[in-house]
């Protein structure tokens, strides 16, 4: 079996999984009737959420524009989700035809669905890894036929490490990805908050799923961006991050902050 060949069994269909969740809220087709009781939970538990997972979707997609624009080439995709189009490597490559994308995620129907919908070419890598393990991400084959770590990379971790436990240790997960990396590479980060209101039903929902939901204050996720500088308008709640339309109504009660930001020399 290949590196990321994996068997029918091994696929828990029985419990929510996150990806499959946000894919049902985006309105996709690739999740299952447990996913879409999840999701309807949810959105009961926290009545922005679908609002809230397009807001975030947007947020990637300037993100990932920005950082194209700044001169990156390399994306590397942790925690890369369902294909949704437009996805990653659409929009980059609408920039800049020559970016290169690794799309990593631990769940193997991601990982299927991505093989069959994604084009695989020498530009991108889909991998099964897990975050909690980011020396595996780094030193993967696959990851390392696309990605030059000796040239700036941008790092995306969107909607992934609200689902990292404090005990997995979030911080130092990031912090080796970080210490891979070139000067000149970019973290795009977004963290799931209970600072707007709360959210502990919310939690509750997940407390079922594959992957427990970790909400985090603004001063913790902003120390995700140790060792980074992060770019104007700073870390905000992703509607309001350099928005190229009015944000939509509810935008202030969206519990998703989102930055950017740069490794400097």
């Amino acid at each position: 079996m290949g590196q990321n060949a994996f068997r029918a069994e091994g696929i828990d269909t029985s419990r929510p999984h996150p990806a499959r969740i946000y894919d049902y809220l985006l309105d996709g087709k690739d999740n299952y009737e447990v996913d879409q009781l999840a999701g309807d939970q949810l959105a009961a538990a926290a009545p922005e959420v679908r609002i809230g997972v397009r807001a975030n979707r947007a947020f990637l997609q300037r993100a990932v524009r920005y950082v194209v624009g700044s001169g990156v080439r390399q994306i590397l995709d942790v925690g890369t989700g369902l294909p949704t189009s437009p996805n990653v490597h659409e929009t980059a490559q609408e920039v800049a035809p020559d970016v290169r994308i690794a799309y990593v995620d631990n769940d193997p129907i991601v990982n299927a669905h991505a093989n069959a919908l994604l084009n695989r070419s020498a530009e991108t890598s889909i991998v099964l890894a897990d975050l909690r393990d980011p020396r595996s991400i780094v030193d993967h084959p696959d990851v390392r036929r696309v990605i030059d770590f000796d040239e700036p990379v941008a790092l995306l971790l969107v909607a992934i490490l609200h689902f990292i436990t404090d005990a997995e240790e979030p911080e130092q997960v990031v912090a080796t990805l970080r210490d891979a990396l070139p000067a000149g590479s970019f973290l795009v980060l977004s963290h799931a908050t209970g600072d707007f209101a709360d959210r502990s039903e919310a939690q509750a929902v997940y407390a079922k799923a594959t992957a427990t939901l970790n909400l985090r204050s603004r001063p913790r996720v902003e120390r995700f961006f140790d060792g980074f500088e992060l770019i104007e308008p700073g870390l905000a709640q992703v509607p309001f991050w350099r928005p190229d339309a009015p944000p939509p109504a509810g935008s202030e009660t969206i519990g998703f902050f989102g930055g950017v930001a740069r490794k400097a020399g």
